[in-house]
C-alpha cells in the first residue's frame, strides 16, 4: 500500500468525531486506506453485507471498535439508524467511518441526517508528494487514480476510458444527472476542450443544442462528483473592470489527457493545450497540500490583461502563483506577477515553473512544483 497523506489526518478525525465521512471519485483509494484500519467492514452495494449488517446492527452499535459502511450512497436507509445509534452515545467518537462516492443523494442525506455529527475529508488520487519515485511528467500524464497507469503504465488510456464509459452510463444516471449517456459523453469531451478557460455556458449550449441554464446545471451536477473543479474570479475593489466568469478545470490529468486522446508524452508535448495541462495539474497538485488548512482558491484576471493563475485566500493573508510550463522563466514572468499581485495586495508571490532550483527573495519565490513543499514550510 502506498502511504496516504491523509491517513493522520483521518486518524486524527475518528478520534474527535462518532463518524467521518472518507468522500471522493471512484477508484481513488478510499476502500484501501480505510481498510488499514482495524475495523469491522461493509460493502454495502452487496446484498449479502447489507443482509450481514442488518444482523449485526445490535452489536455494531455497541462495539467499542469502529464499523466501515462502504459504498454508503447506495443504502440510503442507513443514515436514520446511524443517526439514532450516534445520538445515544455523542461523547463516543471514532465509531463510523463511511465511504462514498460524492452524489446528490449522499450529500443530501447526509446534510439532513448527520449534520453535526460528522466530520467530511476528500481523498483525492495519488498525488506527486505520495509518489517519490515516480517522475513529474509521469505523474502529469497518467494522472492519480492507482490503477490508472502511474503504477502500470500499460493501462493508460484504455483504463481512463473505461472508467469514463461507466460513470457516464452506469454512475452519473444513478446519481441523478438528468442527461442522456451520449449527451453526457459530449459535454466531457466540451469541458475537456476549454479545460481552464473562461467558461461560457452560451456557447457550450449552443454548440451541444441545450440551454445555457441546463449547462449550468450539468456542470454543476459534474463538479459535485469530483470529476472538475471550479476555480471563481476573485473579486476586489479596483477601479479596473474584473472577469467573473469562472475556469474549470479536469482534476485528473490523465481523465484528461484520455478525453482528448492523448497516448504518451511526446504527444501531449505537441498539444497547442499543453499549457493549460500543465497549469490544472499544478492547481490540483497545489490544493492537495493544503488538506487540513483552510484556503480558498481563486484565479484573478482583469479586462486589460493582468492575471494571476490561482489565488490561495486564507482570510489573513493572500498568495498569489503564476504557473509556467518553461524551465527557464525570465525575470519578466516575475514583474508581470508581481504587478498582477500588486493590484490583490498579495502577501507573497510564487512563480511555478521547470525550474532546477529554488530562489527566495522576501515574499517572491521561484521555484518548481516539487519544491513547493518547502515554501510551505517557510510560511
Amino acid at each position: 500500500m502506498i502511504p496516504r497523506q491523509l491517513t493522520e489526518i483521518l486518524e486524527k478525525r475518528l478520534s474527535s468525531y462518532p463518524a467521518v465521512a472518507l468522500v471522493g471519485p471512484r477508484q481513488s483509494g478510499k476502500t484501501t486506506l480505510a481498510k488499514s484500519i482495524p475495523a469491522t467492514y461493509f460493502d454495502l452495494e452487496l446484498d449479502p453485507d447489507r443482509l450481514r449488517l442488518d444482523l449485526q446492527w445490535n452489536d455494531c452499535v455497541l462495539s467499542r471498535s469502529l464499523t466501515i459502511l462502504d459504498e454508503v450512497q447506495t443504502f440510503p436507509e442507513i443514515f436514520p439508524r446511524l443517526r439514532a445509534a450516534i445520538d445515544d452515545s455523542r461523547k463516543q467518537n471514532g465509531r463510523f467511518l463511511l465511504l462514498g462516492s460524492v452524489s446528490p443523494v449522499l450529500m443530501e442525506t447526509v446534510s439532513e441526517s448527520l449534520a453535526g455529527r460528522l466530520s467530511i475529508i476528500e481523498l483525492t488520487p495519488l498525488l506527486l508528494n505520495e509518489l517519490p519515485e515516480k517522475s513529474i511528467d509521469d505523474v502529469w500524464l497518467y494522472g492519480g487514480f492507482p490503477d490508472g497507469g502511474i503504477l502500470d503504465s500499460h493501462q493508460f488510456p484504455l483504463w481512463q476510458q473505461d472508467y469514463l464509459t461507466l460513470l457516464v452510463q452506469r454512475d452519473l444516471p444513478n446519481w441523478g444527472l438528468p442527461a442522456k449517456p451520449a449527451m453526457t459523453q459530449r459535454f466531457l469531451k466540451m469541458i475537456a476542450a476549454v479545460h481552464g478557460q473562461l467558461w461560457n455556458s452560451s456557447q457550450i449550449g449552443q454548440s451541444l443544442g441545450i440551454t445555457h441554464p441546463t449547462v449550468n446545471g450539468y456542470i454543476d451536477f459534474i463538479e459535485g462528483t469530483f470529476l472538475i473543479r471550479r476555480l471563481s474570479s476573485y473579486q476586489t475593489n479596483l477601479r479596473k473592470r474584473l472577469i467573473k466568469s469562472p475556469r474549470y478545470y479536469f482534476r485528473d490529468s490523465g481523465l484528461l489527457h484520455a478525453l482528448l486522446n492523448v497516448s504518451n508524452y511526446n504527444d501531449l508535448l505537441e498539444q497547442p493545450w499543453v499549457g493549460a495541462s500543465w497549469e490544472g495539474f499544478a492547481i490540483e497538485q497545489i490544493l492537495g497540500m493544503f488538506k487540513d488548512q483552510s484556503v480558498a482558491p481563486y484565479f484573478f484576471r482583469t479586462s486589460d490583461g493582468f492575471e494571476i493563475n490561482l489565488v490561495l485566500d486564507f482570510g489573513s493573508r493572500l498568495w498569489a502563483i503564476e504557473i509556467k510550463l518553461s524551465s527557464q522563466p525570465g525575470i519578466n514572468d516575475m514583474n508581470r506577477l508581481n504587478k498582477s499581485a500588486d493590484l490583490i495586495k498579495a502577501d507573497k508571490r510564487i512563480l511555478i515553473s521547470r525550474v532546477s532550483n529554488s530562489t527566495i527573495a522576501g515574499d517572491q519565490v521561484s521555484c518548481s512544483l516539487t519544491d513547493f513543499p518547502d515554501v510551505l514550510n517557510d510560511r
